[in-house]
């Protein structure tokens, strides 16, 4: 199944969303973690003209520990691996509730990432981050790709602008989930 849709049409059918996550480090052991959430839904007429509502619901958790490889000259690289658990729910009903479907499926992806903070000048920094799944141990194929530049307002506070894309493909028996989870997004980082 394959959707076309434009950016409004998109927030038209969006029911909630956000993205969550925190990083830590000491000296060059580092943790990440991030949570994101989408929720749609659309309803409207089916051959030959009953009415029908659909509802999907993603959630995963991105947990990764790895280390600094490289510290110097304003940048800083981490090698990490980690998991991404994954909660996907979809529900469907026509004729008012005549016919009714619903599945989830939990799966588990193991992962490998690289993420890198470059200075910029002084308070502006870039972040890249890319990981992908070990092929085959949860869903076919997952890969997360971000960037951000970053505004140090405060000594503990940033403003960051960028983008994300999450990319899911799994596949067991009858079930299929393709789905990709992009657009900017606008961040707040708070440092203690």
């Amino acid at each position: 199944m394959s959707f076309d849709k434009s950016f409004s049409d998109v927030l038209e059918d969006l029911d909630a969303a956000f993205f969550l996550a925190a990083y830590a480090r000491k000296d060059r052991f580092v943790v990440l973690g991030d949570l994101s959430y989408a929720a749609s839904s659309k309803s409207g007429l089916i051959p030959p003209g009953l009415p029908a509502e659909a509802e999907l619901r993603q959630r995963s958790l991105t947990l990764a520990a790895g280390w600094r490889a490289i510290d110097s000259g304003g940048l800083a690289l981490d090698v990490l691996g980690g998991v991404r658990p994954w909660k996907i729910k979809a529900e469907v009903s026509v004729a008012n509730g005549a016919i009714s479907r619903s599945g989830d499926k939990d799966f588990v992806d193991p992962i490998v990432a690289l993420r890198a903070n470059y200075t910029l000048a002084p308070r502006w920094s870039a972040i890249a981050y890319v990981d992908h799944g070990v092929t085959g141990m949860g869903s076919e194929k997952t890969t997360q790709v971000l960037g951000t530049v970053n505004y140090q307002m405060t000594d503990q506070a940033y403003l960051s602008v960028g983008y994300r894309r999450l990319d899911v493909d799994y596949r067991s028996g009858g079930t299929r989930v393709d789905a990709t989870m992009a657009g900017p997004l606008l961040g707040l980082t708070w440092r203690f």
